[in-house]
């Protein structure tokens, strides 16, 4: 087909204007590449209602932290870590915080998705005998003859029985009732038990608001009688850590500066919590605070060897104690549960 002279000249203006065109949309991402990125979207789930154990994660946020790292966070609440851990591992939620021994025992199960802790909160698990001094328990040996309220869905009793054989302590000695979350801390301050599991920032607190006399209270703490397991750590889904790890790694850098704001204004920190509570008390908040920083987070391991790792020994132990409530179709590993790559170097995580 043979074109005029115009028609060419028309064609050639075309092809150069569609050009044009192309050059222009090519251009526009290489110009929205150097504005700031969206930030990343992330569901963190806590394991039950908030409380002062969410301090970091509240002070994190407050301070802007998670922003810095290109994090949007929002929260919701499971009704247990098994919960939390499903939610993880289905991937409805990127990092959830829970009982790291939940986590040993779901890795247990068939099929179980390769869910692991990146960051460990609770270098000490908050597991507890709480007894009234006036029905004669001072020391764990008093538990003997006694009868120990255990709440459905307790996390202490599954320590209970290696604590127990550390200590010399026959089960059988040991009487246990089964009773409500709902009343264990009233059937303790009635006497209708004589102790009751459950975590020493929690039901020892609750006691006291409930009118029993802070020197009545003896909070026999599974670490101080051979306990070895970690508590509360932070899980991370699968597909996140393997997609953006980097996003990952800066989840945990905002939740270290989280860690450290509260340790350093606990009064603060407690304040902050309760605003997002309903109906909270700052007293027993602060309290609770204090408790959980002295006796869990800032511990003589995570003074020399910084915040949210492990030491795989301890661990491996750990699991062996967990092992005699729980048979483990195969025993896991520290390794299994574990992952270190996304902490800073040591010297980024030590707090004073």
């Amino acid at each position: 087909m043979h074109l005029s002279r115009t028609t060419a000249l028309r064609l050639m203006l075309a092809l150069l204007i569609g050009l044009a065109g192309g050059v222009w949309s090519a251009a526009a991402p290489l110009r929205a590449a150097n504005d700031p990125l969206p930030p990343l979207a992330i569901q963190f789930t806590l394991d039950r209602p908030l409380d002062a154990a969410a301090a970091p994660f509240v002070m994190a946020a407050v301070g802007g932290l998670f922003s810095a790292e290109g994090l949007s966070v929002g929260t919701n609440i499971a009704p247990s870590s098994a919960e939390a851990i499903a939610r993880v591992a289905d991937g409805s939620s990127d990092f959830a915080l829970v009982d790291i021994n939940s986590l040993i025992r779901f890795r247990d199960t068939p099929h179980a998705a390769p869910v692991k802790a990146v960051f460990v909160l609770f270098n000490e698990a908050p597991y507890a005998i709480i007894a009234r001094k006036s029905r004669g328990i001072k020391a764990l040996s008093d538990v003997q003859g006694k009868t120990l309220g255990v709440a459905e869905g307790d996390l202490s009793i599954r320590l209970w029985p290696a604590v127990a054989k550390l200590n010399g302590i026959k089960l059988g000695s040991v009487k246990q009732n089964s009773i409500s979350a709902a009343v264990r801390e009233p059937m303790l301050s009635a006497g209708q038990v004589d102790a009751v599991t459950g975590f020493s920032y929690l039901s020892a607190i609750n006691l006291r608001d409930r009118g029993v006399p802070a020197d009545d209270l003896a909070v026999l703490r599974f670490a101080d009688y051979g306990c070895e397991a970690y508590g509360f750590a932070v899980i991370v889904s699968p597909r996140l850590a393997a997609a953006k790890p980097d996003a990952v790694k800066g989840f945990v850098r905002a939740l270290i500066g989280g860690t450290s704001l509260a340790i350093k204004d606990p009064a603060r920190a407690a304040t902050e919590v309760v605003s997002r509570m309903d109906g909270g008390s700052l007293e027993l908040e602060q309290a609770r605070l204090r408790v959980i920083i002295s006796d869990s987070i800032l511990t003589g391991e995570v003074k020399r060897n910084g915040i949210g790792g492990i030491d795989p020994a301890r661990f491996e132990r750990a699991i062996d104690q967990l092992a005699e409530d729980f048979k483990f179709q195969k025993r896991p590993h520290a390794s299994d549960i574990f992952d270190e790559s996304f902490l800073p170097p040591r010297d980024d995580r030590l707090i004073n």
